[in-house]
């Protein structure tokens, strides 16, 4: 596993666009890295597109990846390709690996394959498997602002379409929530900042106030 490379690929989430991006990219390179925004067509070509394009970025060498929602769970899923692809750490931004209520729920609204296209199935079903040695962290929000929490009940502290129980699986090498909603991830100073801290050092810093109120164990 490569984790001393500078260059980090961003992925964006569903129904976005890479210009969703721009903020957390500033904010990496601020901090020091070399940001490259991989835009990819979500509801046409799901995470095979991404995959695709991930895999191709990283034919031009070793990156980590930062991930908002499905463009976590891609990230994992080009993780798990043979052979191992050159990915340093991955930091997944709201990323329901356990699978989303809010996509169940809206996938039983009639032509909802309009919504979620070739994205439907991972989004059903999340992503928590990945290669032992990857180190892969999560920062998931707690704003419940979202279309989600007009579609889901949620029992669990939640960004507005993913709760933080859907984020949680003991193979990530942390956690950590901050005040943000789903959206609000991408440009949240805390989360940007967290997202600094795992590149460089695998953890998150839990000593600062970014998530100090919730028990993340």
């Amino acid at each position: 596993m490569t984790t001393a490379t500078t260059r980090v690929l961003l992925l964006h989430g569903i129904w976005m666009v890479g210009l969703t991006m721009r903020r957390f990219a500033h904010g990496l390179a601020q901090a020091g890295f070399e940001p490259e925004i991989i835009a990819y067509p979500s509801i046409a070509g799901g995470p095979d597109a991404a995959v695709e394009r991930l895999l191709a970025a990283l034919d031009e060498g070793p990156a980590h990846i930062v991930g908002h929602s499905l463009g976590g769970l891609s990230a994992l899923q080009a993780a798990r390709r043979t052979p191992r692809p050159p990915i340093g750490r991955i930091v997944c931004l709201g990323s329901p690996l356990c699978g989303s209520e809010a996509a169940h729920v809206l996938g039983r609204v009639p032509m909802s394959h309009l919504y979620f296209g070739r994205s439907a199935d991972i989004l059903h079903e999340g992503c928590c498997d990945w290669p032992a040695d990857l180190e892969v962290g999560m920062v998931a929000g707690s704003v419940p602002h979202g279309l989600g929490a007009l579609l889901a009940r949620f029992d669990d502290i939640h960004d507005g379409t993913v709760s933080v129980a859907e984020t949680r699986t003991p193979a990530l090498a942390d956690h950590i929530v901050v005040r943000a909603s789903h959206s609000g991830l991408l440009v949240s100073a805390a989360a940007i900042r967290q997202a600094v801290r795992f590149l460089h050092e695998g953890r998150f810093d839990h000593a600062t106030g970014d998530g100090a109120a919730l028990a993340v164990g």
